[in-house]
C-alpha cells in the first residue's frame, strides 16, 4: 500500500462522500464524523511535523527528536458516535489526544495528555487557527453578486476585542434569498452600532455586489436605522419585534403585561396594515392614560413594526424579528466560554466566524411558491416607483417668450 499520511486518506473519503461515491446510510452524520476526523489527524500531523522538524518521511530534522513508526488508532466519543482516528506514533514523543463536545452544532476539541495538560505545540495551533483566519478572510472579501437577497437581517453583538477597552460591536448579516435558502453574508467589527460603523457595514456589503433587498430587518439601534436608510434607499425596513416586545414589556407593570402583550401582539400579526393602525389607536385610547411611556413606545417606528405585513402570509413570521441571530449569537458566546481569554480582534473575529459559520450550514430555508414569487416582484415595482418619485428633480417651470413681471418678493 503507498505510504502516505492517514489525513490524507481521510480526505479522499471525504471527497468521495461528497462526490456521492461512498455508500452509507446516513451521510450528514458521517459528513462530521469525516471532517472532525481530518482536524484530529491533520493536528496530530503537525504535531509530529513540529517535534521531530521534519515532514512525513522526510529526511533530516531536529537531531534526538526520534523518529516514525507507523499509527495507532485513537477513539473520541461524540454526539456523533465515536470517532476513530489514526495519530502518528513517534519513538520520544508521548502524544495523547480527547476531543471534548464534539456535537453537530459545533465542534470544539481539548488536546490534552492522561492527566489533562495540553500537549499540543503552539505551532500546531498556529496552523489550524491561521487557516481558520484565511477562511475569514476569504467569506468577508468574496463576490455577493451572485446572492439574491430577498430579504436582509443585520444585528451587532458586543465582544471584547481590545484587552482592557470596552467591548465594541461585531456586526453580522445574513440574508434570504429568492429560492428561499438562508445565508450568512458578512462579519465585520464596528466600534459600535452607531451611523458611522453601521454605513461602512454596508458599504462595504455594497461595494461587493449585495443586491438590494425588498427588506431590510434591525433593531431599533438609531445609528443602523440611520445607515439602513442611507444606504438601503431602494428596501423597506423592518423594526425588529422580538427587541420591539421587550422594550414594551419594560414599560409595562407585570400585572398588566400579559393583556398588553396580547394586544400589541394584534397589531404587529394583523392581516394587513391599515387593521394593524385602527388596532394601534385603539390601544392607544385604552392605555394612554396610565401607560404613556407604553404607548410612547408602540407607537414609535409602528410603521417599520409593521412593514411585514406587506408581504407574503406565509413568509411573515421569519421576516419580522432577528432571531436567527440572537441563536448564532448564543452557538457564538457558548463557544467563547471554552477559551475565555480569546481577547483580540483577529482572536475573537476566528472564533465568531467558526461558531457562525458552523451554524449557517445547518440553516432551513423557507419555502417559496411562484404565487408568491409574483407577489414579490409586484412589491418590487412599487418600491421602485416610489423610489423614483420621491427622487426625481423638481419640474422646470415653463418657458415662454412674454415678459414676465416680478412682484416685489421676486425682486427681493
Amino acid at each position: 500500500m503507498e505510504r502516505i499520511p492517514a489525513s490524507e486518506r481521510t480526505r479522499e473519503k471525504l471527497r468521495a462522500l461528497m462526490a456521492g461515491r461512498s455508500e452509507v446510510e446516513d451521510e450528514r452524520s458521517e459528513l462530521v464524523r469525516l471532517a472532525a476526523r481530518l482536524i484530529i489527524e491533520e493536528a496530530l500531523e503537525s504535531e509530529t511535523r513540529d517535534a521531530l522538524g521534519r515532514d512525513y518521511y522526510a529526511r533530516g530534522g531536529r537531531p534526538g527528536a526520534g523518529y516514525r513508526n507507523g499509527y495507532r488508532r485513537g477513539r473520541v466519543a461524540s454526539a456523533e458516535g465515536a470517532i476513530e482516528y489514526s495519530a502518528p506514533q513517534i519513538a520520544a514523543l508521548a502524544v495523547e489526544m480527547y476531543a471534548r463536545g464534539l456535537s453537530t452544532r459545533d465542534i470544539e476539541a481539548v488536546f490534552a495528555d492522561a492527566n489533562g495538560r495540553s500537549l499540543l505545540s503552539r505551532t500546531a495551533v498556529s496552523e489550524i487557527t491561521e487557516r481558520l483566519w484565511a477562511e475569514y478572510e476569504a467569506f468577508a472579501s468574496r463576490d455577493l453578486s451572485e446572492f439574491a437577497v430577498t430579504y436582509l437581517f443585520v444585528d451587532g453583538i458586543a465582544e471584547r476585542l481590545h484587552l482592557g477597552q470596552p467591548r465594541e460591536a461585531v456586526l453580522a448579516a445574513w440574508g434570504i434569498l429568492s429560492d428561499g435558502k438562508k445565508a450568512l453574508l458578512h462579519l465585520a467589527p464596528g466600534t459600535k452600532e452607531d451611523t458611522a460603523s453601521c454605513r461602512e457595514f454596508f458599504h462595504d456589503l455594497r461595494r461587493r455586489g449585495l443586491p438590494d433587498a425588498l427588506l431590510v430587518a434591525s433593531d431599533g439601534a438609531p445609528g443602523m436605522i440611520r445607515a439602513i436608510e442611507e444606504c438601503l434607499p431602494r428596501s423597506i425596513r423592518q423594526r425588529c419585534l422580538a427587541h420591539k416586545m421587550r422594550n414594551l414589556q419594560s414599560k409595562v407593570p407585570e400585572d398588566v403585561w400579559p393583556e398588553f402583550k396580547a394586544r400589541s401582539t394584534a397589531c404587529y400579526q394583523a392581516p394587513s396594515p391599515a387593521l394593524a393602525r385602527l388596532l394601534r389607536d385603539d390601544v392607544a385610547a385604552t392605555y394612554s392614560r396610565d401607560l404613556p411611556s407604553a404607548v410612547a413606545c408602540l407607537d414609535d417606528d409602528f410603521e417599520a413594526c409593521i412593514a411585514h405585513l406587506r408581504f407574503p402570509l406565509g413568509h411573515r413570521r421569519a421576516i419580522r424579528t432577528t432571531n436567527l441571530l440572537e441563536r448564532l449569537f448564543g452557538e457564538e458566546r457558548r463557544r467563547t466560554k471554552v477559551i475565555p481569554h480569546a481577547f483580540g480582534e483577529r482572536a475573537v473575529l476566528k472564533l465568531m466566524y467558526a461558531a457562525l459559520i458552523r451554524a449557517a450550514e445547518r440553516w432551513r430555508g423557507i419555502r417559496i411558491t411562484e404565487f408568491e414569487l409574483r407577489q414579490l416582484r409586484a412589491i418590487r415595482d412599487e418600491i421602485d416607483k416610489d423610489f423614483t418619485a420621491r427622487n426625481a428633480p423638481a419640474a422646470s417651470p415653463t418657458v415662454t417668450n412674454a415678459p414676465t413681471r416680478l412682484s416685489s418678493e421676486d425682486r427681493t
